[in-house]
């Protein structure tokens, strides 16, 4: 589990990213952060795998504060997917799988016979492990990516806008398989995004954020649609407009909450 524990983060140049922030991720969650540009959402998303230091608080992961940990070890130990996958251009996709296991010290076999797990895993036909990044599609290479955070069993997998520069029918694909992968592998997963129906879509916990990482409400979807905490939740998840007009279907064993324009907007149960 991880733990916000009243979380400051102020820049050099007088910027204040997030103030006094706190919050309990429960292990094995999805978590997504919500919220326009500068909520603050992607400097929390980073101050856990200590790409940022806050200025003041701290983040625990299972109790333990990660300034007490190496940042190198620490983030060796953490799933990172950000928005372009990051691929290193001249290593072929086993290579980019296998970058963290190598980089643990893992013998070159041992490794890519783990980065071939998980490219089957996350959809990658095994004609396309020798192919290099510039050979992929942009779905492809996100999966690439998913399947580089998750082939050394990462504690916690941290999403940051990782389907923001694919186009619609590909972003629902790979929604699809994030959901797929977190129900079967149970990774607590912190995903940052700036699009709400993506937010209700993916999370058991959602967060939306207000400018300078203040929170305006936490809660699951389906709490979030039934009580929002104030207008501007309200406005922010569309429940002043009609787009927002749900509905309520069974699927795959699932009551799930349907927005007007087909879209889940959230799951009731399991």
């Amino acid at each position: 589990m991880i733990d916000f524990d009243s979380v400051t983060k102020l820049y050099p140049d007088g910027t204040e990213a997030v103030r006094d922030f706190s919050l309990h991720i429960p292990q094995g969650s999805l978590t997504a952060l919500v919220g326009s540009s500068g909520s603050g959402k992607t400097t929390l998303l980073r101050c856990i795998n200590r790409m940022v230091d806050p200025t003041s608080g701290a983040v625990l992961i299972n109790g333990k504060d990660v300034a007490d940990r190496p940042a190198v070890e620490l983030r060796r130990s953490i799933g990172y997917v950000m928005q372009q996958s990051g691929l290193l251009p001249h290593r072929r996709v086993i290579d980019n799988a296998a970058t963290v296991l190598r980089l643990r010290g893992v013998d070159k076999k041992t490794a890519n016979e783990r980065a071939e797990e998980v490219l089957n895993t996350v959809g990658i036909a095994k004609e396309m492990f020798r192919r290099y990044p510039s050979q992929l599609s942009g779905g492809q290479a996100q999966r690439v990516g998913v399947a580089r955070a998750l082939a050394a069993d990462p504690e916690v997998l941290l999403m940051d806008e990782p389907f923001g520069a694919v186009d619609p029918i590909v972003r629902a694909e790979l929604q699809a398989e994030t959901r797929r992968l977190h129900q079967e592998l149970g990774t607590t997963i912190v995903f940052v995004t700036h699009d709400i129906d993506e937010a209700f879509a993916l999370a058991d916990q959602v967060v939306i954020m207000k400018t300078g990482g203040e929170v305006a409400q936490v809660g699951s979807p389906a709490q979030i649609l039934a009580n929002p905490a104030d207008d501007f939740v309200a406005q922010f998840v569309g429940l002043d407009s009609a787009k927002r007009r749900l509905r309520i279907e069974e699927r795959d064993g699932a009551r799930v909450v349907i927005a007007e324009d087909g879209r889940i907007a959230g799951v009731l149960d399991q």
